[in-house]
């Protein structure tokens, strides 16, 4: 599917006489960055990002749902493209199509609407990043590890120049930007462009799970991943399986933050919290919350005003040559490889074959769509 947009970038490139060390450069090792470098042809080359540690997403496990709109979406849109509504927070247990589990699960003490979502599960995040980085320099990628991109500009004879903290530059035909937290910072200063895309600090939060109850609380006693929208508190969870003794029960949210200066243990204000609260109320006699969770690691969403992606040219001087995939709202690592051909198909065909044949309308997740609407799409409350 690649191979001839490639080839389209280098045939362009040649005509007007240009050379460049890529055809595509990619800036960001997460998810969204590393899923154009799988596809086949000469595209997607050097990486430029932060440490992962202090990107995005972090944790070995995700839980991957049916996205709650999928059934409004036309054929392959509803493994993960769509837009998001802010009704699924209203709903008990998440989606449809499904059914009731109030009687079929051990655990929580479930309340409200309740639906079991054909599709859902958990992945390991880790070992999916790996993998397409792996597949990467099979496919003829160059992968710069650890290179902090602090610049891109227009090149003298077309393109764009990337320019790294240490000084390297490297030139491309075009350029993908998926750099998750650091998007308007990096995006303000390369093209003066006010993107509303808002850093949110959060945790993964790690519980103690109380002696004689380990067992069910596993994949294997029928313990769900689940998503409880009941107002004021928006918590997710998977089932016990990366630390033995331990579950995962997360607050969906925190306080905006600088991705460059933030508190890696404690800033994400009263999130723990109301997790605790959670526990206490639905899950008594299961989980431990006094004292707090066992562990904790950092981790950020990159929040847009509507909660929807922002998939577009960056326009202005760079027109077609810079592809921004950002504003994922804590909801995109499952969609990583769609919008991973989207944004290799826009970056070397100038078009997005996959959103096209999927029916999926790309004008949804346009950076225009904050134009005069600061809060962007509209929502069916």
């Amino acid at each position: 599917m690649a191979a001839p947009a490639a080839a389209t970038v280098a045939a362009a490139a040649a005509a007007g006489g240009h050379r460049f060390d890529f055809d595509v450069i990619v800036v960001s090792a997460g998810i969204m960055g590393s899923c154009p470098r799988r596809l086949p042809g000469r595209a997607v080359p050097a990486d430029g990002a932060r440490p992962p540690p202090l990107g995005g997403r972090r944790g070995r496990v995700r839980a991957p749902r049916p996205h709650p709109d999928a059934a409004a979406l036309p054929g392959p849109a509803q493994r993960c493209l769509g837009p998001r509504r802010r009704r699924e927070r209203r709903r008990g247990g998440g989606g449809r199509p499904g059914r009731q589990v109030g009687r079929r699960v051990p655990g929580p003490r479930w309340v409200g609407g309740r639906r079991s979502e054909r599709g859902s599960g958990v992945l390991n995040a880790t070992e999916a990043v790996r993998m397409f980085q792996a597949l990467a320099p099979k496919k003829g990628a160059v992968v710069r590890d650890n290179a902090e991109v602090v610049g891109i500009r227009k090149g003298p004879e077309g393109g764009v120049v990337v320019e790294t903290s240490t000084g390297e530059e490297f030139s491309g035909a075009k350029c993908v930007v998926t750099v998750g937290a650091w998007t308007s910072k990096l995006v303000k200063s390369v093209a003066g462009v006010d993107f509303p895309i808002q850093p949110l600090h959060t945790m993964f939060l790690y519980w103690r799970i109380k002696p004689g109850r380990e067992r069910e609380l596993t994949v294997e006693a029928g313990f769900p991943t689940f998503s409880s929208y009941c107002a004021p508190h928006f918590v997710y969870s998977t089932p016990s399986l990366e630390r033995p003794g331990m579950i995962k029960i997360n607050y969906h949210g925190g306080p905006p933050c600088d991705p460059d200066s933030r508190d890696l243990v404690s800033g994400d204000g009263d999130g723990v919290e109301r997790v605790a609260r959670w526990i206490d109320e639905f899950m008594p006699g299961r989980v431990e919350t006094a004292g707090g969770p066992a562990d904790r690691l950092p981790c950020m969403y990159s929040m847009t005003p509507d909660e929807d992606f922002v998939i577009d040219f960056l326009g202005g001087k760079f027109g077609e040559d810079v592809v921004i995939g950002a504003g994922f709202s804590g909801h995109g690592f499952k969609m990583g490889p769609a919008v991973g051909s989207i944004l290799a198909e826009m970056a070397m065909d100038g078009e997005a074959r996959t959103a096209a044949e999927a029916g999926v309308e790309l004008g949804h997740f346009r950076i225009n769509r904050f134009d005069g609407n600061p809060m962007g799409n509209a929502k069916d409350l």
